[in-house]
């Protein structure tokens, strides 16, 4: 498949998305804790750009390509959303401030721009040179589905343990770490030693678990469009929203009881279509998945999984309350 980006298209891309990461350090230059105003306006920012943007895409380059960038960018804002989840498990086990937490996404969503970047283009190269490609690809999305599916079954509990981490069992091989956070300072000198701050544990942390989701969730995309421009776009809209998304769900992010259940469902189902994809190239008679098909299935996914989620949490609460009611009756 042909790309729709010219190369001044991609160096105006890239501009914008410097740029908006230039605006999001200046927004965090002073640490401050993040109000629900403040977050709920960026979010809106940063949910609107991608939906104009992908205007542009289907009255330039066909409808075609607007659905696979509108199906994409669904993906991608979905797996951004499992990301969050794991971004507050680890700022929690780190005990981050509040005032610093943003500076600390910030890092994580860059670094997860950069190895993104890296993966979309081998994955561009590989794809074009190899059609099993794309059963490779089937089968990391099927993989990663059946983790989810295991783990959501499980009741898996998520659990950060700091100490254990392989990332800061290495750091605390090379340098000392110190007991305080020093506002975003990442090394502070203390007795004449050199050590790392806990802020440059967690930033490190954040990047580390960058490259397990995009192993995820570039084959994800790759599975929607085989555009390696749509693919990157789509990648950098749902990561850019992340720092201010994060203190919008910060709340809700619990709230969300099937969440693994709908992205292992996603995974699976665009894993599934890879593997189609590929048979469908080498036997013809083998039918393909149109990506209308595609984006109504995922949305189908995404709602039932957040109803259901509903219904466990209100099932939840009213046994919470008899169990209460029953507690006081027995005391009477």
């Amino acid at each position: 498949m042909s790309s729709i980006a010219s190369p001044t298209l991609w160096f105006v891309t890239i501009g914008v998305v410097l740029v908006l990461l230039a605006v999001d350090f200046i927004a965090t230059r002073r640490p401050h804790e993040v109000t629900m105003k403040e977050a709920v306006a960026w979010s809106a920012f940063y949910v609107a750009l991608p939906l104009a943007f992908g205007l542009y895409v289907w009255n330039v380059h066909g409808g075609d390509r607007g659905l696979e960038y509108y199906t994409g960018y669904l993906v991608e804002k979905s797996l951004s959303v499992d990301n969050l989840f794991v971004f507050m498990l680890l700022l929690s086990a780190f005990a981050v401030p509040k005032v610093l937490q943003q500076r600390v996404l910030l890092y994580g969503i860059i670094g997860a721009l950069v190895l993104r970047g890296i993966f979309i283009a081998l994955g561009a190269a590989a794809l074009s040179a190899f059609d099993w490609v794309f059963l490779v690809f089937g089968a990391i999305l099927l993989a990663t589905g059946v983790k989810l599916l295991r783990d959501a079954i499980s009741g898996h509990d998520h659990e950060v343990d700091v100490a254990e981490m392989r990332v800061v069992r290495l750091m605390r091989r090379f340098m000392p770490v110190s007991d305080d956070y020093n506002g975003t300072r990442f090394t502070v000198t203390k007795d004449g030693v050199r050590a790392l701050t806990p802020f440059a544990l967690v930033t490190v942390a954040v990047l580390a678990t960058d490259v397990v989701f995009a192993v995820d969730s570039v084959p994800a995309v790759y599975g929607i469009t085989g555009d390696p421009y749509l693919v990157f776009v789509t990648n950098a809209f749902a990561l850019l929203g992340l720092r201010a998304l994060y203190f919008v769900l910060q709340g809700a992010l619990g709230a969300l009881a099937h969440l693994g259940y709908g992205l292992a469902a996603i995974l699976g189902f665009i894993g599934f279509k890879l593997v189609l994809h590929w048979a469908h190239m080498v036997w013809p008679s083998v039918p393909d998945v149109p990506t209308l098909t595609s984006l109504f299935v995922i949305l189908g996914i995404l709602a039932t999984t957040i109803a259901t989620s509903l219904w466990a949490n209100r099932r939840e609460r009213s046994r919470e309350v008899e169990a209460r009611d029953e507690e006081t009756a027995g005391t009477r």
